[in-house]
């Protein structure tokens, strides 16, 4: 499994498998993740092999990703952590709040066991890829009625209203009061229970105990208001997170549902993208959005590709250039060939690599995690204290003192806090991916703040990565011509752009390649082959120089042409240098503007490249680039790249090809350059720019900023809240209501400012 092909072969084979809940690949690795509910994996083993690939199982588990609509907050997460962790067969579990999703590592007998277990707990979980789920997607959504609420606080209004005016006996108030309880309680008070029944102290069981400690203590009135405070504060509060739950989900609306494609008798019928397989031919009229992603084969137009690179300007598209799903045809008629199946889009890939960026846990969501499992049961050990302590040690009145410990119960919950920090990050990341930054993890968006030099590749990344061939120079008296086809055939081997330059100029005056018998490639140095029996290379100075074929007249010329910005390569036979090539590539103006934005920043800049010393130091001027490094194998970036770490740097490394992978690596952040439809650069960059603006990098440390400035924020507004209510619950002041406000109102709060992200 090498290449999307097989990659498309192997999806349409398993997803007719039954029991197949979802397929996660990973073509770097030739790894193929199987989530499934199947006894065994021998029928994936045989319908792998059917198609002529060998399958071996790394593990003998199954992965099930379970939705759980009643799964908001880390009060359900721990309740449903503690009941699966001691289940047999269960190897890991990975929660996802903001989608409300569970990603369970299990043994084939273990999944039951483990949705019943939740069920145990009062959930409704549905394994993705189900019958049951496909019946919710197709469904309505079920809606929640109103009414009960609303008469909830007509109730729990006139019991208050009714008890400070005394227009009737102690007893008509408690049942007005009770009526306003039941009617919006008892949600609250179930779930309260089954939390107490598996010893945990959330949010529902402090509720459901203050209420209760106030009924008892015949604060009707008030325990009806705080218990419809309570639901309509967790209403708001659902409501707001589902606005950071759909934030990323909203782009795959982006994706028509039906797109118009040939038949096998030449006509064309709209039918569901779901259905359209891979080499199918489609066609787009101006104004539609296009729904699978290809290549265009006829026709030519303007495209919006926004939703996919953030580009503000449509782009021109014509026969051989690639278009994405969810981009808008904007001008011109176009026919594709689809080269990606509906599930395996850019736009399907980025919203899976943000959707498994969000279960990921930042370092300040770990940290809110663990001060949360210290917190609740300390605070809850002190309102206990609070309640028995004064009235026993002190002839304090009991009534006052366990009123004071029931409020505060009713701030004791960190939702607040813990709450916070997820919908900030999510918000985050779906602000970044709207403009076409895809950011990997949470950890990436925060470290993104502290970065202080940024190491920059240069050709496509500086450059727009397209050289051409300026000059041609023969160092021998031998035929031009095929000097040149030598040069040429080599060259066309290759893949790096400057190769590239010259196999193009030699087609374009008629040149005809060569057969290369024993091509090699030799990174940061050039390329190496026999033709007609004699040995070849074409390559840099470095390579040159390692041949021991330089000579000062050779170095003369080089260094002239390269003060010119020029890339110089060189043929040689086993005896000496024939002739060279230059060949130059112009700057892009965004990376001038993307340079001192990031200076403006505080970000220091080098730039490192396998090209030559002269260019690099030529390149670096024209953009404003700190430092330029020339000649530099793979190796040599790696140890660049240590090297400012260990000058105690927080390093990014900025890179669009192979010989950037080992420093794209080892930088605290890797940036992979124009990653649209290039599955090897979304699967392994921690930050994907899926176009290639650099003017993307500065926007994004500004983002990351501006996310840990809001996490600071909501980490000080929700414990500082807490602790003035803390005092002011000591003095006697608070009242059952206004912990309501304190505790539900600091977590709309948090929640809202996480949002402001989305406006960024």
């Amino acid at each position: 499994m090498d290449c999307p092909t097989e990659q498309t072969l192997i999806q349409d084979k398993l997803s007719k498998l039954a029991g197949i809940d979802k397929l996660d690949f990973n073509l770097i690795n030739r790894i193929l993740g199987v989530w499934h509910s199947l006894p065994s994996t021998a029928p994936i083993e045989a319908a792998i092999s059917s198609l002529g690939m060998q399958a071996e199982p790394l593990s003998a588990e199954g992965q099930a990703r379970i939705k759980i609509e009643q799964m908001d907050c880390p009060t359900e997460e721990k309740l449903i952590r503690d009941k699966l962790t001691s289940l047999p067969g269960i190897s890991a579990l990975e929660f996802n709040l903001v989608q409300r999703v569970l990603t369970l590592s299990h043994t084939a007998e273990a999944l039951p066991a483990a949705l019943a277990a939740i069920r145990e707990l009062g959930f409704t979980p549905v394994v993705e890829g189900s019958a049951t789920a496909r019946e919710e997607e197709q469904g309505t959504p079920h809606k929640k009625a109103w009414w009960p609420l609303a008469l909830s606080g007509v109730a729990a209004l006139s019991a208050e209203v009714i008890h400070f005016a005394e227009l009737a006996p102690d007893w008509a108030v408690a049942g007005v009061a009770l009526l306003a309880i039941l009617l919006c309680g008892l949600t609250t008070y179930k779930k309260g229970w089954i939390a107490l029944k598996n010893r945990n102290l959330n949010i529902n069981a402090l509720m459901s105990i203050a209420v209760t400690g106030a009924v008892l203590i015949g604060q009707w009135p008030e325990a009806a208001m705080v218990m419809f405070l309570f639901s309509v504060a967790e209403l708001i509060e659902a409501k707001s997170l589902d606005r950071a739950r759909n934030a990323i989900r909203g782009l795959m609306d982006l994706t028509p549902e039906r797109a118009t494609v040939q038949q096998v008798d030449g006509t064309w019928l709209e039918v569901d993208v779901k259905t359209i397989a891979v080499g199918a031919l489609v066609r787009v009229r101006p104004g539609e959005r296009i729904g699978l992603d290809g290549e265009v084969t006829a026709g030519n137009s303007t495209i919006n590709q926004a939703p996919i690179t953030g580009e503000s300007l449509p782009v021109e598209k014509t026969i051989g250039d690639p278009v994405f799903a969810g981009t808008i045809n904007e001008a011109g008629s176009l026919e594709y060939r689809v080269l990606a199946a509906a599930a395996n889009t850019t736009l399907a890939r980025i919203i899976h690599a943000v959707e498994e960026a969000q279960g990921s846990r930042a370092p300040t969501q770990r940290f809110v995690d663990q001060f949360a499992k210290v917190y609740t049961p300390v605070v809850f050990l002190f309102a206990l204290a609070i309640a028995i302590v004064p009235p026993l040690f002190m002839a304090e009145p009991w009534y006052d003192w366990i009123y004071r410990a029931l409020v505060l119960l009713v701030v004791a919950c960190p939702c607040a806090l813990v709450i916070s920090t997820p919908v900030t990050i999510v918000s985050g990341l779906a602000a970044a991916a709207r403009k076409g930054i895809l950011i990997k993890g949470g950890v990436y968006l925060e470290t993104g703040g502290k970065l202080g030099f940024l190491a920059l590749d240069k050709t496509g990344t500086i450059t727009h990565g397209k050289p051409v061939q300026t000059d041609y120079m023969p160092l021998v008296e031998q035929d031009s011509e095929l000097c040149r086809t030598h040069a040429a055939s080599l060259a066309s081997r290759s893949d790096h752009p400057v190769s590239q330059a010259i196999a193009k100029h030699a087609t374009e005056n008629g040149l005809m390649f060569a057969t290369v018998e024993g091509f090699e490639a030799l990174p940061g140095r050039g390329v190496r082959g026999t033709i007609e029996g004699m040995d070849f290379h074409l390559g840099n100075h470095r390579l040159v120089e390692e041949l021991g074929l330089c000579s000062p007249e050779l170095e003369t010329t080089l260094e002239r042409l390269e003060r010119q910005g020029k890339t110089v390569v060189v043929l040689c036979n086993p005896q000496r240098a024939i002739a060279l090539f230059a060949v130059a590539d112009t700057v892009k103006d965004s990376s001038r503007q993307a340079i001192e934005e990031l200076h403006a920043l505080g970000v220091k800049t080098t730039m490192l490249t396998g090209d030559n010393p002269h260019t690099a130091e030529a390149i670096a001027q024209q953009v404003g680039i700190d430092e330029a490094r020339g000649n530099l194998l793979p190796v040599d970036k790696l140890q660049a790249v240590e090297a400012l770490q260990a000058r105690g740097y927080v390093v990014g490394m900025v890179g669009d090809g192979i010989n950037d992978a080992p420093a794209l690596a080892k930088s605290e952040i890797g940036f992979a350059m124009a990653a649209a439809g290039t599955d090897t650069a979304i699967e392994t960059a921690d930050v994907a720019l899926m176009d290639d603006d650099l003017r993307k990098i500065p926007a994004f440390i500004r983002l990351s900023q501006q996310t840990a400035v809001i996490l600071k924020q909501n980490i000080v507004l929700a414990l500082g809240i807490k602790a003035l209510f803390l005092a002011i619950t000591l003095t006697g002041q608070a009242t059952m209501w206004m912990a309501v406000f304190a505790d539900m109102g600091v977590s709309l709060l948090v929640v809202f400012n996480g949002l402001r992200l989305l406006k960024k």
